[in-house]
């Protein structure tokens, strides 16, 4: 047993002879166990979304930045969600200027274009009012960004249902389908962050 102890006991000087003599070792380390912990923090969040691989996927490359902040989470998502959305606009101005697309076609990118219009406003007006701190109470903050992410929400899904519903070519409407449903989720797992930071901090 003595000989056991004076192995961990020479083992342990190592180990600290090298941490002491190597900062940029240690620093490696700390980071290493710190990027372990951050992405622990943001799965258990996703987990608890529609969309939790997505949300994974999406949010553990910002781990560094957000580490374990549930208001540093919920405000990257909105931006997330705002850039993907502004992004999906900007294709969709692109696709209604392609020839040869069918009048109902046209009638339904413009449609749809209005209603992600209404949703860049609406997740804009969150992530201001996220780092609002006079004025409102937090619940009552709060409540607005709900409100306004949810509508977001729903401005999308109904873009993706008017299209849905027009007689429209299978590749405009695939390509449709696909830019929508990506802002979609990305809003609804920003929704689910919203709520969950504000029931964690009635």
């Amino acid at each position: 047993m003595a000989n056991i102890g004076s192995y961990f006991s020479i083992a342990a000087i190592f180990i600290f002879a090298l941490f002491t003599t190597s900062p940029s070792l240690c620093l490696a380390v700390r980071k290493f166990l710190s990027s372990e912990t951050d992405t622990k923090f943001i799965k258990t969040w996703c987990d608890a979304t529609t969309y939790p691989d997505l949300c994974f996927v999406t949010f553990s490359s910002y781990a560094a930045e957000i580490q374990d902040s549930p208001k540093t989470l919920t405000t990257k998502s909105l931006f997330v969600a705002l850039n993907s959305t502004r992004l999906a606009s900007k294709n969709l101005t692109d696709i209604s200027k392609t020839q040869g697309l069918k009048p109902r076609e046209t009638e339904a990118l413009q449609d749809c274009l209005e209603e992600i219009g209404d949703s860049i406003d609406e997740l804009k007006r969150s992530i201001v009012e996220m780092d609002e701190t006079a004025g409102k109470s937090f619940a009552f903050r709060m409540s607005d960004i709900q409100t306004w992410v949810s509508a977001a929400l729903t401005d999308e899904d109904t873009c993706m249902d008017g299209f849905s519903e027009t007689a429209t070519d299978g590749d405009v409407k695939a390509n449709m389908r696909t830019l929508i449903e990506k802002v979609a989720h990305l809003t609804s797992i920003s929704l689910a962050f919203v709520n969950h930071y504000a029931g964690a901090n009635k």
